[in-house]
């Protein structure tokens, strides 16, 4: 398979063989090919900084396997009521005085449910949607009328991972089906909403169980406009506490893979950069990574300072993407 027969249109309608000859690659061949499609639908210094806040942690009632908020697991994790939304705008401003362009907030719901902290979220949304930030959430299942009234409200973004390959899912998660996933990214679709929509990875999961889950997103009616790679960070008390952290060369194939794969999209650095070296990430950033985290905290788990990250654009020479701008633009 060419380059140029990679680079002549964006398809969905990949074949797992397709996407298991490109994850295959010799890893230098992989990160080239990527680099070369990466710079021809974004600007290669360009990356977009985004901050998650968790707005409602911990007594989440799902038994996701990797997560220390779910509620029947004994972590260190302390339950927190939904945030007031003064609390949310002032991280959100600091978020934007930091460089930040997209805001993320996060609450530990198996569903959204049409109550009063559904609302007060909504009001969050249109606020921080009024700082001029993207707004994004993760906030669980969705349903068809849920999605159009975040989308009403301001919203951006809406992430709602598949974490792994449908095959795989059952050994991780069993309070919901893979389908029920996938229905919620329709919803969100559906409603005009930007999707956000990746995995994790180190869940003890095949290399095919990865190239099932590429699969998948590559092959929806439209890719998600971000995907974010994520490592496993295992937090004791989890079923997965003594799961061995993947390696970079990994992290890396699962970028470059996905970038391939689907040209437009935001492919995210996301969980795992902690145990990344610079160097490491600067692999990351040449495989096709275009958007990272920034601040201390993904939800729960440590994340890269703001002064971290700064030093590292500077000695990389990254700019941060500005906010609301289209994706995927193919670049002269």
């Amino acid at each position: 398979m060419s380059l140029n027969s990679l680079t002549a249109e964006i398809r969905t309608n990949w074949t797992p063989e397709e996407i298991k000859e490109i994850y295959e690659k010799p890893l230098l061949e992989l990160i080239y090919e990527a680099s070369n499609i990466h710079r021809k639908y974004h600007t290669g210094s360009e990356v977009q900084v985004c901050t998650l806040l968790s707005v409602k942690t911990g007594g989440c009632p799902e038994d996701c396997a990797y997560c220390p908020q779910a509620a029947r697991y004994h972590t260190d994790v302390k339950v927190q009521a939904l945030l007031q939304e003064e609390t949310v705008l002032a991280a959100a401003q600091k978020a934007k005085d930091a460089g930040s362009t997209r805001f993320c907030m996060g609450a530990a719901w198996r569903e959204v449910r049409d109550n009063r902290d559904f609302d007060r979220v909504l009001g969050m949304v249109s606020k921080v949607n009024d700082i001029g930030l993207e707004v994004c959430c993760t906030l669980g299942m969705l349903n068809e009328y849920q999605a159009q009234r975040l989308k009403e409200a301001g919203l951006y973004a809406y992430n709602h991972n598949l974490d792994t390959s449908g095959d795989h899912y059952e050994k991780i998660i069993t309070t919901r089906k893979y389908e029920d996933r996938l229905n919620t990214i329709e919803h969100v679709r559906n409603a005009g909403i930007s999707v956000c929509s990746g995995g994790i990875i180190g869940l003890g999961e095949t290399d095919e169980d990865r190239i099932g889950m590429l699969h998948v997103l590559s092959n929806l009616p439209e890719h998600p406009e971000s995907v974010p790679v994520n490592a496993l960070v295992p937090v004791a008390g989890t079923p997965l506490e003594n799961q061995p952290r993947v390696s970079v060369w990994e992290m890396i194939r699962m970028i470059a893979t996905a970038r391939i794969t689907m040209p437009r999209t935001m492919v995210r650095l996301s969980a795992g950069r902690t145990e990344m070296s610079l160097p490491e990430q600067a692999l990351c950033f040449m495989a096709g990574a275009n958007s990272i985290f920034s601040g201390d905290k993904l939800l729960t788990t440590p994340n890269p300072g703001v002064n971290e990250d700064q030093l590292m654009f500077q000695l990389l020479g990254l700019s941060p993407r500005k906010a609301f701008k289209e994706a995927g633009e193919v670049v002269a």
